[in-house]
């Protein structure tokens, strides 16, 4: 004789686990869609300063309010720049010359109220702490005076300078960890390009 009881009780739990499956889907989905709708990010600069023939760059990267919530509630970030300059060519396409690149990354403990961030170039690591929040994302989205490269090194001809950022997630907290699955890794790539310059005598 069949169990109905017990029949009646697999039933509610398979629909409960499907439920619960959705509602998951469901809050992930949205996580994902406000995620891709509203990137906000934007580069400053970049701006270009020709001194003693050497080429000096400045730029950072603006954080929307949405992306600065985000590191306060603990999830980590990291940042990558790409810094190139590049040769205009007018009807070809145009030549890339030269770049630098830096790694930033920044984390947020907000119970322990610390403040980490780290910067790589490829040859070394440089990693700080601060004592307030605001400090270290300055610190994390800014680029001075990056010295890219020697004018006696290029040709003569029209130049521009190309940066470019990518914004990848490297931790979720564990209660959004759960949604990982869900959530793209890269979450922006934005660039920007500085106004031409002349090197040597014009055409």
């Amino acid at each position: 004789m069949l169990d109905f009881k017990n029949i009646c009780h697999k039933v509610i739990k398979r629909r409960s686990a499907k439920y619960l499956a959705f509602q998951i889907l469901f809050v992930a989905c949205c996580l994902f869609l406000s995620r891709a709708l509203s990137i906000g990010a934007e580069i400053k600069g970049p701006e270009i300063k020709l001194q003693n023939n050497v080429i000096y760059v400045t730029t950072a990267l603006l954080l929307d309010e949405k992306h600065v919530q985000e590191i306060k509630n603990g999830i980590e970030k990291e940042f990558r720049f790409y810094i190139g300059i590049f040769r205009s060519w007018g009807f070809w396409p145009d030549e890339f010359v030269f770049g630098k690149s830096y790694i930033r990354t920044l984390k947020c403990d907000p119970v322990k109220t610390e403040y980490i961030a780290t910067s790589n170039d490829g040859s070394r690591i440089i990693e700080k702490r601060f004592k307030a929040f605001e400090s270290m994302v300055n610190w994390v989205v800014s680029i001075e005076d990056l010295k890219l490269m020697n004018t006696q090194e290029l040709e003569p001809g029209t130049y521009y300078v190309r940066v470019t950022v990518e914004s990848k997630i490297r931790k979720l907290p564990p209660v959004i960890g759960y949604f990982l699955i869900f959530l793209p890794e890269n979450e922006f790539k934005i660039k920007k390009n500085s106004s031409t310059f002349n090197i040597g005598p014009k055409k």
